[in-house]
């Protein structure tokens, strides 16, 4: 997982409440087997024109010049701003997994889905809760001035705005420790590699038979 600790990127502006997982990555693209690839169809029902299916070419597809990530001046955004209640819906990680393969590293709203905010964090994403007017006037600050962009300062924990403002934000001492040191569940449970080597070897000493492989 890549670690996250200080960051600045461009914002794009999500400006609906209550954005599902249905609409962050839909059903369909949920038939892959793969933890790849999921990038292309973020939001696709509201990017394109067409419906899409899995393994199509986004190429050949008709984008919808109306929706804020195909606006010029939103390309190449890795901060996504969000309203209230962002995704809620099902418990799909394909969500997170979208969201990080198109390219933004974090996120921005006044409330979250519990679900799909844990998921951000197991997957190098940092979910950012602030006060509902502070969000509101990102979006106003966002909508004036192209090539709007923030500072996330993880180890401050704080939001830096162009004209030099911090915002602060919690966030849990063991998740920012995962995010910092870039350590998902599997990662955490590397660091006890040797220690699990030295059980399962002291196991096999004394109960020999669980060896033995049918």
């Amino acid at each position: 997982m890549q670690a996250f600790q200080l960051h600045q990127g461009l914002v794009a502006p999500m400006d609906r409440e209550n954005v599902d997982t249905d609409a962050i990555i839909p059903k369909q693209f949920l038939k892959s087997i793969k933890k790849t690839g999921f990038g292309p169809n973020l939001f696709d029902e509201w990017r394109y024109l067409d419906v899409g299916e899995p393994g199509q070419d986004p190429a050949t597809r008709r984008s919808n010049p109306d929706f804020v990530l195909n606006q010029p001046r939103y390309q190449g955004a890795s901060i996504l701003l969000a309203r209230k209640n962002f995704g809620c819906g099902s418990s799909r990680e394909h969500a997170p997994w979208a969201i990080d393969q198109y390219g933004f590293r974090a996120l921005i709203a006044p409330s979250f889905a519990d679900i799909f905010f844990n998921n951000c964090f197991k997957n190098g994403l940092l979910p950012l809760v602030l006060p509902e007017h502070q969000v509101a006037q990102l979006f106003d600050e966002v909508a004036a001035f192209v090539g709007y962009s923030l500072i996330i300062d993880l180890p401050r924990q704080c939001v830096v705005k162009p004209d030099g403002t911090e915002l602060p934000f919690d966030v849990q001492p063991f998740r920012k420790h995962c995010l910092l040191n870039g350590l998902d569940d599997i990662g955490l449970t590397l660091q006890h590699a040797d220690k699990i080597r030295a059980f399962e070897a002291e196991r096999l000493l004394k109960q020999p038979w669980l060896a033995h492989r049918i």
